[in-house]
């Protein structure tokens, strides 16, 4: 699953609690009750170019009026989000105003702009600004909240009552002496959350995507996952595997395409066994639903290539 996917994917789910956790003031102002996703919301070039699709655009009724935009009720505003990858600010900034400019236009509404870094730490939260002169005259000046996840506290998150921030985490800043720990408390701590079973999988699947460990990490967190302490986190990492398994099933019929699983199978044989050679990726690729199905599910058990039945392939 691409970056953009798992966080669009991730915060569908858990937008409200996002904004309580990163802008408890701005999600205050807002009846999060009802939110409504304007879906594939594009930016066109002038005259001819290409249209760009914004990442995500949530419509929500505000609890006041924004003075000089709104009159009487309903008091509708945008909160616009763009979750960036790249490691530098100065792709997404200049591109900013014009989204902003888009939105307003088409909509008439007051428009929340927000970017998520999952590899720009800035001051953790904040807001940022972006200029343009023309020369000595500052004739754009834009501001927008962020959140730079590798610029906060991980294991302060880890040990926290919002269950989105225990699986963001992973993505945040963390003492190599304890990242092995992160990684397992937070997926002991989601074990006994009160989440459905989709809202486990989503938010154990972040954990177990984005924790870096190296070699020997990952070893020693494998090995600390068959501690009695962990039994649990076992249990429900199959579980919530299997249960996206599922969905990714029935995903996958609906739209004829079977990526969601590939992509899940892809990725469970890199966290278990390391780097996978491009013979087996194409392998993987090439499995129709059932076979595919099946590999995934001995995959969650196996302890080596051979126990997943992939013994002709090497890494």
């Amino acid at each position: 699953m691409e970056h953009d996917q798992r966080f669009k994917t991730l915060l569908r789910t858990f937008f409200a609690d996002f904004l309580r956790l990163f802008f408890a003031d701005w999600a205050a102002r807002f009846d999060l009750s009802n939110i409504e996703w304007l879906d594939k919301e594009m930016l066109p070039h002038a005259p001819d170019g290409p249209l760009h699709v914004l990442d995500m655009v949530a419509r929500v009724r505000a609890t006041q009026a924004v003075e000089g935009i709104h009159g009487d009720e309903p008091w509708l505003v945008l909160v616009h989000v763009e979750i960036e990858s790249p490691d530098q600010t100065t792709l997404i900034k200049p591109r900013l105003p014009h989204y902003y400019h888009h939105l307003r236009a088409v909509h008439g509404c007051p428009v929340l702009p927000i970017v998520i870094y999952l590899n720009v730490q800035l001051d953790g939260v904040g807001i940022d600004v972006y200029r343009e002169r023309f020369w000595d005259l500052e004739v754009v000046v834009f501001h927008n909240l962020y959140v730079g996840l590798p610029g906060l506290d991980g294991v302060k998150y880890v040990e926290g009552e919002n269950w989105l921030g225990v699986a963001l985490a992973a993505l945040m800043r963390i003492p190599p002496e304890r990242a092995v720990w992160l990684g397992a408390e937070a997926l002991r701590r989601l074990t006994g959350a009160p989440l459905s079973p989709h809202q486990r999988f989503l938010l154990a699947e972040c954990v177990q995507a984005y924790l870096k460990l190296d070699e020997k990490q990952k070893r020693e967190y494998y090995q600390l996952l068959q501690s009695e302490v962990y039994a649990e986190v076992r249990s429900m990492n199959k579980t919530v595997f299997e249960e996206g398994i599922e969905k990714g099933i029935e995903k996958g019929i609906e739209k004829g395409k079977l990526i969601g699983l590939q992509e899940l199978a892809l990725t469970l044989l890199e966290e278990r066994f390391g780097p996978v050679s491009t013979p087996l990726r194409e392998y993987v690729e090439n499995l129709s639903l059932d076979p595919l199905r099946q590999l995934t599910l001995r995959i969650l058990n196996a302890k080596t290539l051979a126990d997943a039945g992939l013994s002709q392939f090497k890494l």
